[in-house]
């Protein structure tokens, strides 16, 4: 049972919210409800363990409410949205989504988006219990853990708080761009293809529509890690085969 986690569901459609909260409450989870993105926003805080966001909203859309709460919270994002053209989904991801589920959907879907994310984020979060993803593959079997501090130029990386700074600034990162980051710097010179990084970070088989899930974030992470003057000097694009840190 999930009576502990608590979802949080903006949509300015009275029956979607109603059918998305019966689903939802018979998994146990507890629910709560917002019309529009401003009371989306006003309804965030720490207990909120996943937000469910329609993104053609009243007064704030989706996106606006996702880049509101993205100053703040790390907490996984799922769009729910009709909107389905790449363009749509680039937007998405770009403004802090974590995942995108096009109308009409399946209840089966759904609930399977919500647990992995869910799922994903605790495992994120659990420090120190064994329960982390093993991201430090270089050395095969028997290769120790990843140091409690890694740097790269002037990025550093707490693996134990599972926090990132720059020249002393802490930089927010999602949770899923702390595990794309951690998975690349874990490793370093090692080049892992869009598949192996999907695979790895999202925990689910790779599917050719993945590709751009994986490119968006990691634009994203770039552009939060280095400096305009010198785009991809952390992050370096090998052309054809993958993403690697040296």
């Amino acid at each position: 049972m999930n009576e502990n986690q608590t979802i949080l569901i903006a949509d300015d459609d009275d029956e979607i919210r109603e059918v998305i909260r019966i689903l939802l409450e018979n998994e146990g989870y507890l629910v709560r409800e917002a019309v529009n993105g401003k009371e989306a926003v006003a309804k965030m805080d720490e207990t909120v363990s996943l937000i469910i966001l329609d993104v053609m909203m009243p007064i704030a859309t989706g996106i606006d409410a996702c880049l509101a709460i993205r100053k703040k919270h790390v907490t996984p994002i799922l769009f729910l949205t009709a909107k389905s053209t790449d363009t749509d989904k680039v937007t998405g991801f770009s403004s802090g989504g974590d995942d995108y589920l096009i109308k009409p959907f399946s209840y089966s879907e759904l609930l399977s988006r919500v647990k992995a994310l869910i799922r994903r984020s605790q495992i994120y979060n659990s420090a120190g219990d064994g329960s982390r993803p093993n991201y430090y593959t270089q050395g095969g079997v028997g290769t120790p853990p990843a140091p409690r501090n890694i740097y790269i130029h002037d990025i550093l990386i707490d693996t134990e708080t599972k926090q990132v700074f720059k020249n002393d600034d802490e930089i927010i990162l999602t949770e899923i761009e702390y595990q794309m980051l951690f998975l690349l710097a874990a490793n370093r010179k090692k080049i892992f293809s869009v598949k192996d990084i999907y695979e790895k970070v999202w925990q689910e088989t790779y599917l050719t529509s993945s590709n751009n899930t994986v490119n968006v974030h990691i634009r994203n992470l770039r552009k939060k890690l280095e400096d305009g003057e010198q785009p991809n000097r952390i992050i370096v694009n090998i052309w054809g085969r993958g993403y690697r840190i040296d």
